[in-house]
């Protein structure tokens, strides 16, 4: 008995589904969210149009769709800069002066909200998925060659076989463990230590960022230092500035009432906490400012990362045009 082919209904349906995690490994591959769209409409579009092409006897239809997608992203890779963080530009500042310039948004790593990246279900498999969307893990894979981040994102985070990840990269498994090798060994020289990667309704990741946002708009610079880490940091891209210690970041927020009306709302960034925070127009009225990525180490703030001028992006994260 044979079994019959697929319809072209099903492999609609199918495609469809594979929005989500191509959004994921296009968002791994290119560190930046606009390109991360693009790419996976050309790849959905690239597939629809051939889709009647794919013969279902010679491989799954994700691994198909994933060639495509590889294609597509390494092509947009083909002269592109390497997406960093701030903290990738130079030395860490002695205070508040001195922001410099702003950079092209294109240097900088952006960040995803959690509804377009963790689609697992099973609760061990979203911890995977947390993990392999942190901002310092998507940074840390800039910094291989395209070839080798593909091989590492296939094969570690995607758990595609060797001999998945060869068709899909259009090379050998010989050729295929050999980049996995070198993709490991370079990542591991530049790895993030590890955060706390809990669930947004984790109690205490709810209580740490309640007490985080109360103590923030307060501007209680003793709160907000007791909620640091004593090596913290933080930052501000488009600026390659950042500072690091929670003295210094007190002294920052104690010198300054910039953000003293400013107000903070809850959100998932990059698979950990995140917040959009608000700040009064001359009207006093209060609009989006910046995406806050907040990453947590040991039960404290260990990062923060302010991103300037993301307020027309508030919705993409779940969050309202007004608090």
């Amino acid at each position: 008995m044979t079994t019959s082919a697929p319809t072209r209904h099903a492999l609609d349906d199918e495609l469809e589904s594979l929005r989500g995690p191509l959004t994921g490994y296009c968002y791994r591959m290119l560190g930046a969210a606009a390109d991360a769209d693009d790419a996976v409409q050309e790849t959905m579009l690239r597939a629809t149009r051939s889709l009647d092409r794919f013969d279902p006897r010679r491989a799954r239809l994700t691994t198909w769709v994933h060639r495509i997608a590889t294609n597509v992203c390494l092509d947009m890779l083909r002269g592109a800069g390497r997406r960093v963080l701030s903290v990738d530009l130079g030395p860490a500042s002695d205070g508040p002066e001195g922001l410099g310039t702003p950079l092209p948004p294109e240097r900088f790593v952006e960040p995803m909200p959690d509804s377009r990246l963790i689609t697992a279900t099973d609760p061990a498999e979203v911890i995977v998925q947390r993990e392999s969307v942190r901002l310092a893990f998507v940074a840390a894979l800039q910094a291989l060659s395209p070839r080798e981040r593909a091989t590492l994102v296939l094969r570690d985070v995607l758990a595609f076989s060797a001999q998945e990840s060869a068709d899909i990269l259009g090379t050998s498994v010989p050729a295929v463990t050999s980049a996995l090798q070198r993709a490991r060994a370079r990542l591991e020289a530049s790895r993030p230590a590890p955060d706390d990667i809990a669930a947004p309704e984790d109690p205490a990741q709810h209580d740490l960022l309640r007490r985080y946002i109360a103590a923030f708009e307060a501007h209680d610079v003793a709160a907000l230092t007791a909620l640091l880490r004593e090596d913290a940091v933080t930052s501000m891209p488009p600026f390659a500035w950042w500072m690091r210690g929670a003295a210094a970041i007190a002294r920052l927020m104690a010198a300054s009432d910039a953000c003293a009306r400013d107000r903070l709302l809850p959100t998932a960034i990059n698979g950990g906490p995140g917040l959009g925070q608000y700040r009064p127009d001359g009207a006093g009225v209060l609009q989006p400012f910046a995406l806050v990525l907040l990453e947590v180490r040991g039960g404290l703030v260990d990062q923060t990362v302010t991103f300037l001028g993301t307020g027309a992006r508030f919705a993409e994260f779940g969050l309202p045009a007004h608090p």
